[in-house]
């Protein structure tokens, strides 16, 4: 069983680490649904924690279609990812049809073929999370998970969904389906009883009053652990 966090700086990576968080997903910008951080708070948190750091690689919030000016953001960033010594990312992109944009993944690809990418819930808006699912299997050796809500805002309201999704990665031997959005220490439980998975993504969940503006709170991680018997 993995818990992943989300953190915004070297501190709260510390603390997460102290935690016994199995990793963290670094972002800026939490309130929009997480950007690319910038290269002094990613050169921070790298060398200040021996977990895992999965790096958000979004330019901007306003949707998961990207033309060939983000593109250039999105190169720039890998560029001063790989250059700071970043090898894992996190990263999601659509067609204007709803699939996932096949040819933009390819070129994330083709620039950091060593990293390790985690598709974002991107696939969320996905039209379909079934042929989307079998699409990003095809670059499994790159992608290794998929964050997914079950195609609902929260993991709780697409349980029979997210079932569906973590016996299809099963089947197909695909990217694991890692559960997120709507995550707390006292709904954690029942999800897991009910999805089985063994990755779960925590945001707001785990910070004191449940506001992605204040600290990470020691007591809701400790709660989620025992929850999960980690």
């Amino acid at each position: 069983m993995k818990i992943e966090v989300i953190t915004q700086n070297a501190q709260e990576t510390i603390q997460a680490e102290r935690c016994g968080v199995d990793r963290v997903e670094l972002v800026s910008a939490m309130e929009e649904g997480g950007l690319t951080p910038n290269g002094h708070t990613l050169q921070s948190v790298l060398k200040s924690t021996s977990i895992p750091v999965h790096i958000m690689v979004r330019p901007h919030s306003d949707h998961f279609i990207y033309g060939e000016e983000e593109w250039k953001t999105i190169k720039q960033d890998l560029s001063m990812i790989d250059s700071l010594g970043g090898r894992k990312i996190v990263f999601g992109c659509l067609t204007a049809e709803g699939t996932i944009d096949e040819t933009l993944l390819k070129k994330v690809i083709a620039n950091v073929p060593t990293f390790e990418i985690t598709f974002h819930r991107a696939f969320d808006r996905v039209s379909s999370q079934i042929d989307a699912y079998k699409t990003l299997t095809a670059y499994k050796t790159y992608v290794k998970r998929i964050l997914t809500s079950g195609g609902k805002d929260t993991s709780v309201e697409a349980i029979s969904q997210l079932q569906t999704l973590v016996q299809l990665s099963k089947t197909l031997n695909g990217p694991t389906i890692l559960v997120g959005s709507g995550l707390t220490a006292t709904n954690i439980q029942f999800i897991h009883q009910h999805v089985r998975a063994t990755e779960y993504h925590f945001g707001s969940g785990v910070r004191c009053k449940g506001d992605v503006k204040k600290p990470l709170s020691s007591e809701k991680i400790k709660a989620i652990r025992n929850h999960l018997k980690i």
